[in-house]
């Protein structure tokens, strides 16, 4: 995985969630970036908040991968 989509994932991020990802090993780090990208192509409802906002879809759905993996 080229690491511009870590770097990618990590900027969508909260400052308090990138501090929870950036503390894990770096494989897990490019395991949930992994997911992230995947969520962003798979979820439906983020391609409508693509359309208005790409940040916002990106911010949502590393929220989403980060909320599965810590709590």
């Amino acid at each position: 995985m080229p690491i511009d989509t870590l770097e990618r994932f990590l900027a969508a991020l909260s400052p308090h969630d990138r501090d929870q990802v950036r503390r894990q090993p770096h494989d897990e780090q490019e395991r949930l970036a992994a997911a992230w990208e995947e969520e962003l192509r798979t979820d439906t409802d983020l391609d409508t908040l693509s359309e208005l906002s790409p940040a916002a879809a990106e911010s949502e759905a590393a929220k989403r991968v980060v909320e599965g993996r810590f709590e």
